[in-house]
């Protein structure tokens, strides 16, 4: 399995298709949801496991959480992840087109490691997972970091690992800067164009794979 695809699939969105997917993801289009404010794109806390989780299960993923009397699993092992980890994450301002080869070359690792990190309960463990670990990344670094889930990095990448992990972020670095040079705009303008004030490009790169890729596995 390479992180290799076939060229068309790799094709960085337009502005206008872009824009379509964002205004399909949100219902927009249909005027069913209210854009979120730009207040929730604030970078995760990373010495905050329990809201950490929270945010996780939010968006999807399930994780159970200790009962009372119950060791927790997820919080030391985050704890741990973030003293080898965190430093090397770009800085929490940094946009995801402003990333340089150096900024991504240790994040591959970083996933590596989120992936295996221990959550659940002593009865019934699990491991953080490829998805959520992609989530809790661009959780902590909203505006540079793109999560996936299985259909994306398949699709993309034909893997969930570290080296298919590194690629999705330099794909959608290269994304970032062909949408906002062909449109002329900056990451605010472009978020207000499309009716989302304070979308960070990342966010919306991610709505287009799912609008494109995974939705389309379920139809």
């Amino acid at each position: 399995m390479t992180a290799d695809v076939a060229p068309a699939v790799r094709s960085a969105p337009t502005t206008q298709s872009l824009r379509a997917a964002v205004v399909t993801f949100l219902g927009l289009d249909a005027g069913t949801s209210a854009p979120p404010a730009p207040a929730s794109y604030e970078p995760l806390a990373h010495d905050d496991p329990a809201a950490a989780l929270k945010w996780l299960n939010s968006w999807g993923c399930r994780i159970r959480y200790p009962r009372t009397g119950e060791p927790d699993l997820f919080g030391p092992a985050l704890h741990e992840w973030t003293a080898r980890w965190y430093k090397l994450l770009p800085e929490p301002g940094t946009r995801l087109g402003e990333l340089t080869d150096d900024d991504i070359a240790p994040l591959g690792e970083c996933y590596a490691d989120l992936c295996v990190l221990a959550a659940g309960t002593p009865g019934r463990p699990r491991t953080l997972g490829a998805t959520a670990a992609s989530k809790l990344l661009h959780g902590l670094r909203p505006y540079s970091l793109v999560p996936w889930d299985e259909a994306i990095a398949r699709k993309l990448h034909s893997a969930r690992d570290a080296a298919a992990y590194l690629a999705h972020q330099r794909l959608n670095r290269d994304w970032a800067r062909r949408v906002l040079a062909d449109s002329g705009l900056d990451e605010e303008a472009l978020a207000n164009l499309y009716g989302c004030p304070g979308r960070p490009l990342s966010k919306m790169l991610d709505d287009y794979a799912y609008i494109t890729l995974t939705r389309s596995d379920t139809r």
